[in-house]
């Protein structure tokens, strides 16, 4: 019987988890795909879901813009979609069985199974170590678009040791020095693409914003801050 516990159903926990295994699935050309089982056209429909989904999650997102019932529907839509994909090829139920199956394989498809039933409830006990990189893109009325990934990740996810961004930052100059400076406005984000939306009078100023990946119960065991990242405001 399939385990509901391993797909999300909540729309933005659903985004995470279909951008972080699509990019674990299609990384150095499919390696990991190959080395579980999962055939070429079965990763070519799981990235046809990604393909389907992340336009209407950027319209979702923009919730006093874009987002209206009919989008939701369709996200809904999508991820009944990839679960009747998943319990007809069992995908995950196959995953879990390989015989060459690792526990970040399970970590990256939420498969509870073994060590990680077992110490699902324990708590973390090192440091995150991998950088965030981000892409950031002014769209006009003070808004900013914020997209973080991990290194080995191609497309906006929450990466899989960390379940949220920190990010602090400063409008207008001069720049602060480090990334926790004084006077630095400090925000957690779920989300790995960020809509930040500043006043409409920082238009024309620079932002200087310094990201990390973050966990929420633990905080001293979020990763290292990036480099300052500079933009300047429409």
């Amino acid at each position: 019987m399939p385990d509901r516990s391993r797909i999300p159903r909540a729309i933005d926990q659903f985004n995470n988890y279909l951008s972080n295994t699509n990019s674990y699935l299609v990384a150095l050309n499919s390696a990991n795909a190959i080395r579980l089982g999962i055939l070429p056209d079965e990763v070519t429909r799981w990235t046809g879901f990604v393909c389907a989904w992340n336009p209407l999650y950027l319209k979702y997102i923009d919730e006093k813009g874009s987002r209206t019932t009919v989008i939701t529907d369709h996200l809904h839509s999508i991820i009944t979609s990839c679960v009747i994909f998943d319990q007809t090829n069992h995908l995950l139920d196959r995953i879990a069985a390989s015989p060459v199956v690792t526990v970040s394989d399970m970590e990256i498809f939420n498969i509870k199974k073994g060590i990680l039933l077992k110490t699902k409830h324990t708590r973390p006990q090192a440091a995150l170590t991998e950088p965030l990189f981000a892409s950031i893109q002014p769209i006009g009325g003070g808004n900013v678009s914020i997209k973080c990934r991990s290194a080995s990740g191609g497309r906006a996810a929450i990466f899989a040791g960390a379940d949220a961004i920190q990010f602090n930052y400063a409008i207008g100059d001069p720049a602060p020095g480090f990334a926790e400076a004084y006077g630095l406005k400090s925000e957690i984000s779920s989300r790995a693409t960020i809509n930040l939306a500043l006043s409409p009078a920082s238009s024309g100023k620079h932002l200087y914003i310094y990201l990390r990946w973050y966990l929420v119960k633990h905080p001293t065991l979020a990763g290292p801050w990036s480099s300052v990242q500079t933009v300047l405001v429409l």
